[in-house]
């Protein structure tokens, strides 16, 4: 890790083939966390391609040592796809806590990760964010470009920072919302 490094963010996908670095990055740059200062400088937030969900699942108890023995200002957080094997997102969560847990990870250390899940793909939030609607049950449309990607995430973060209710939200960014927003609690 960086020495820098302030908001670790594991996720599904290969270097060069996933939207979900360029999303990640500028929804946290638009957010502006209030606990990380000074905002500047390139290696900030740290995506970590981490392949498939398998081994993210793998991977996460390793990093998530690194980011406590790294300090307080360090954030973990983990963007993952709840493909139709997942119900929902604690489901999801379940199986990183049974990989915590393997690994010797304390339940309050656990509960210091923000995790973040799509249904099937972020494009389906990018469509939602886009038009107002997204069916869950279909996947996204694929996104090939970056300027959409980045504009549905900063168009998120202007939602977030609004703070009122969003109307006809999927559920499961519903779900990554209620995570944030306790991670946000936690570090006033």
């Amino acid at each position: 890790m960086a020495s820098r490094t302030q908001i670790l963010c594991l996720h599904e996908g290969e270097k060069g083939r996933s939207i979900d670095p360029v999303f990640i990055n500028a929804l946290l740059k638009a957010l502006k966390p209030a606990w990380v200062r000074p905002w500047e400088g390139s290696n900030i937030i740290r995506p970590v391609d981490c392949g498939g969900r398998k081994a993210l699942i793998e991977r996460m108890p390793q990093q998530l040592k690194s980011c406590l023995q790294a300090g307080g200002h360090t954030t973990l957080m983990v963007w993952a796809d709840m493909d139709h094997d997942m119900a929902n997102g604690d489901q999801l969560k379940g199986q990183f806590w049974q990989s915590a847990q393997a690994a010797g990870i304390t339940r309050e250390q656990f509960d210091e990760v923000v995790f973040v899940f799509a249904k099937d793909r972020l494009e389906n939030w990018i469509q939602f964010l886009g038009t107002g609607v997204a069916d869950e049950s279909q996947e996204g449309p694929r996104l090939k470009h970056d300027r959409p990607v980045a504009d549905a995430a900063r168009s998120l973060a202007g939602l977030c920072l609004k703070g009122a209710p969003i109307l006809n939200i999927p559920l499961s960014l519903e779900w990554s919302c209620r995570n944030w927003r306790a991670l946000v609690e936690r570090m006033r």
